[in-house]
């Protein structure tokens, strides 16, 4: 299986936001701080703020924030909201042409697979992924003003 680069776009917009706590990040600095298109962040933005993530304002004063705690974002749950496509064999999905569907257990198989990513995802939230220790370094690796305590 492999996440589209939209959920990682997403899952960086979020980890921006959060280190910045309450203070406002706008779309320029989440793209110069990774080094991608304003253009795919707008996107990721809006569904963000859609699904209820991220709290944007547009507008020459406009930015966005974490709608809620980041220990309320629980990752499995994101990645699935996100995921366009989660069928990761043919029989998955309603048009499968394999003439073995009915007798073979690779789609059980990939199921359970399947589920134990997710299960995986689940036991991760926002902040875990923000321990205190690593705040620093990652705020250095983005660029981020120093204006702010990382901790």
């Amino acid at each position: 299986m492999r996440i589209t680069r939209y959920t990682d776009y997403s899952l960086r917009v979020l980890l921006f936001v959060a280190l910045k706590d309450k203070q406002i990040s706008t779309i320029g600095e989440i793209a110069d701080a990774y080094g991608i298109s304003k253009n795919h962040l707008r996107k990721v933005v809006h569904e963000l703020s859609v699904k209820g993530y991220l709290m944007a304002n547009r507008g020459k004063n406009g930015g966005m924030y974490l709608k809620g705690r980041p220990e309320d974002i629980n990752i499995g749950v994101l990645v699935r909201d996100l995921e366009p496509d989660l069928e990761i064999v043919e029989c998955f999905g309603d048009g499968q042409g394999c003439v073995l569907t009915p007798a073979c257990d690779l789609k059980k198989a990939f199921h359970n697979a399947l589920q134990a990513f997710f299960d995986c995802l689940e036991k991760y939230t926002l902040a875990d992924l923000l321990p205190a220790e690593n705040r620093p370094q990652m705020v250095r690796l983005l660029g981020m003003p120093s204006l702010f305590s990382p901790g």
